[in-house]
């Protein structure tokens, strides 16, 4: 007979190394009974950096998701059991005394939860919940209450089994739903069976009750009253013209960190408006040569190369400021960050080595970094280490921006729409392709001179694209 502590495995919501301890299922590609292999992804999570695709490291069949989508889970905790050893046939695992109730996993310690590197340990009090599944009562023991029972299913991931008269009967996602909405469960009237309380349950308490209205006389076969001129109708509940998103994940992480770069670093921000007609004649050049088939050709690869060059020109400016040791790191490698628009919000994932890299292998890079971010597949390694940044805010028609920089970065490049203009060119008045661009940088780590000489390298490169030859 097959030992029950060996046959059952437990996976735990794993540290991916980002500094964080909590993660929400976002997707289960897997449902109870279905066989995995070592290596098979199970499901998708978010953090507060980026969607991860979580693999499990058995070979088996799913036993129980422990966790519905849309709930967030600490780091070190249950989300699937898996039966490594099917159809040996054992029960599934269950309580040692006959009286017990299910049986639960070894609790998390009190007041420390498991944290990735770099954020210490963070408080926490979580529990994990009760398997499912409870195993069958003996005759000589009492049966366990329906309001008991019912406690136990809707106590989720915090609960122990037991029934808890102080706890409100609520399925997990309605929890949620409650929590989103800042409404007390203990404050709600249930109106589910045995004492339940339901998704409406709570909308009806987030709602304010409308004012007490008189109502008229009933007429017997009377036709339905026509609206009254100069009689406004009963208000409209608040909460039905108001949404309310809870701030989480990469949304969370993002105004974090730019408060925290916009009171931490000194920004400067330089603009220069300037003539790109050559440099877009050489993007169409570029999309017909045979050594550049099949990969991104655009404006934004030919950017990327100027701030490339640029910043060989003056590499003091590819610097992070070390506020702890007091020093100035100069960077002799540029990751150059592309701020990427996605539904879970702006992230900015680095081209590594981009200095390093050929025109096609830059172009190469920079497709594959646009595809995975939109996606969403961008991974955290492939968002740390950035060293500058460009943010092309011309793609939604804007010409220009003071972009915040990116933590732990000295400068950002925020490209403007490319738009035909009148300019003077060659002595006279003409249609000229013409774009702004704004350079934001640590005043810090990089004065004005030095800010001023990057931004114009930028432009007499975009003016003079041959430049990406001479300069190089």
């Amino acid at each position: 007979m097959t030992d029950t502590s060996t046959r059952f495995r437990e996976f735990k919501m794993p540290d991916v190394g980002e500094g964080l301890t909590e993660a929400e299922i976002l997707k289960w590609y897997v449902q109870p009974g279905d066989t995995v292999t070592d290596g098979q992804v199970v499901c998708e999570v978010e953090t507060a950096k980026a969607a991860v695709e979580l693999p499990i490291p058995y070979d088996g069949v799913v036993h129980e998701l422990r966790f519905e989508e849309g709930t967030t889970v600490d780091v070190g905790t249950s989300i699937i059991t898996i039966d490594v050893a099917p159809g040996s046939g054992d029960a599934a695992p269950a309580a040692a005394k006959p009286a017990a109730p299910a049986v639960e996993e070894e609790a998390k310690p009190q007041g420390r939860t498991p944290v990735l590197v770099g954020y210490g340990v963070a408080e926490s009090s979580t529990k994990r919940r009760a398997r499912k599944g409870t195993p069958a009562v003996p005759e000589q023991a009492a049966p366990q209450p329906a309001a008991a029972a019912i406690q136990a299913e809707m106590n989720g991931h915090g609960g122990t089994g037991t029934a808890t008269a102080a706890r409100p009967l609520a399925k997990p996602p309605v929890r949620k739903l409650a929590k989103d909405l800042g409404i007390d469960l203990a404050t709600v009237t249930p109106t589910g069976p045995d004492g339940v309380i339901t998704r409406e349950d709570v909308h009806a308490a987030a709602a304010p009750a409308p004012a007490p209205v008189q109502p008229a006389p009933v007429q017997p076969q009377a036709a339905p009253a026509e609206p009254v001129a100069g009689v406004q109708p009963t208000p409209v509940a608040a909460g039905a013209r108001e949404t309310r998103i809870p701030i989480k994940g990469v949304r969370k992480a993002i105004a974090s960190a730019m408060v925290g770069s916009a009171f931490t670093a000194p920004h400067v921000t330089e603009f220069i408006t300037l003539d790109v007609t050559r440099t877009m004649k050489l993007v169409d050049e570029l999309k017909a040569d045979p050594d550049m088939a099949g990969l991104r050709v655009n404006p934004l690869l030919l950017i990327a190369r100027a701030l490339l060059v640029a910043i060989r020109r003056n590499p003091e400016v590819n610097a992070a400021w070390d506020e702890a040791n007091q020093e100035i790191v100069l960077k002799q490698y540029v990751n150059l960050g592309i701020a990427a628009a996605t539904p879970r919000g702006l992230i900015v994932p680095n081209i590594k080595d981009a200095h390093d890299k050929t025109l096609p292998e830059l172009a190469a890079a920079l497709g594959e970094l646009v595809s995975t971010a939109r996606e969403g597949k961008t991974t955290p390694v492939a968002m740390q280490g950035g060293t500058v940044t460009i943010t092309n805010v011309g793609v939604f028609g804007v010409d220009t921006g003071t972009p915040i920089l990116n933590p732990g970065e000295s400068a950002i490049l925020a490209v403007g729409a490319i738009k035909l203009q009148p300019w003077v060119h060659k002595g006279k008045v003409k249609p000229r392709q013409v774009t702004t661009l704004a350079l934001s940088f640590d005043h810090r780590l990089v004065d004005g001179e030095l800010g001023s000489k990057v931004l114009a390298d930028v432009a007499a490169i975009l003016e003079q694209p041959k430049r990406l030859i001479t300069w190089a």
